[in-house]
């Protein structure tokens, strides 16, 4: 009983999001207003949108240098729920002694980025579905990969970031022992600090419950 008025607790302040905030075309709830990001960030801090400073991002989303071909972020930037950084802060600090860290492509992506997207590559093998939404738009999921610390070069993986392939799958086995070792090693230390693995992107990972945070359409700008 405790266990549950807890999950309650903790649920509550969302649920009570959820009915105020204005449904989409597809009635989905989307929060497209500062004022109220602010409002539930006042009521839950967890819920604050939190810029990476100190872990290392190659955003190819502020470029035209991937699979769209398209600039979709207007400056690169790499922003995430306070739960997410501060785990891979964590997990950042874990990595440090064995001379490796963190490389982020991608955390919180604005709505309106995976309408485009999905505008671009109409397959939800690809991209992510707008009548569904995304772990990076509730700010939960992050696209990352392991660097060596001493030259900043990223450890061979499978395949580059956004490769849509089988060969990116989790479960892919013609590949180099040491790859696969480096892709065992980056899924090991994720979900030791609370993230699940995307089987079909080796590089995809997001929280665990990611509907408690609610999807989001507030552009770079405004959250800069």
């Amino acid at each position: 009983m405790k266990n549950i008025f807890i999950l309650w607790a903790f649920c509550l302040p969302t649920l009570l999001f959820a009915q105020e905030i204005p449904l989409n075309k597809y009635g989905l709830p989307v929060v497209r207003s500062v004022a109220q990001y602010h409002a539930q960030v006042q009521a839950d801090s967890n819920m604050q949108l939190v810029k990476v400073t100190d872990i290392a991002t190659d955003v190819r989303y502020a470029t035209v240098h991937n699979f769209t071909k398209q600039q979709l972020y207007p400056f690169a930037a790499v922003w995430l729920r306070r739960p997410a950084y501060e785990a891979l802060q964590r997990l950042q600090a874990v990595l440090k002694p064995m001379g490796l860290g963190l490389k982020i492509y991608d955390g919180y992506r604005p709505y309106r980025v995976t309408e485009k997207m999905w505008e671009i590559v109409p397959d939800d093998r690809y991209a992510a579905d707008p009548k569904k939404g995304s772990g990076h738009n509730r700010g939960v999921a992050v696209d990352l990969t392991l660097i060596y610390l001493k030259t900043g070069k990223e450890m061979p993986m499978p395949t580059d970031f956004d490769d849509f392939t089988e060969k990116a799958h989790h479960n892919y086995p013609d590949l180099e022992a040491e790859v696969i070792e480096n892709r065992e090693l980056l899924r090991t230390m994720m979900e030791a600090h609370g993230f699940i693995a995307l089987e079909t992107e080796w590089w995809h990972y997001y929280l665990e419950d990611p509907e408690i945070y609610p999807l989001m359409d507030i552009g770079f700008d405004e959250l800069n």
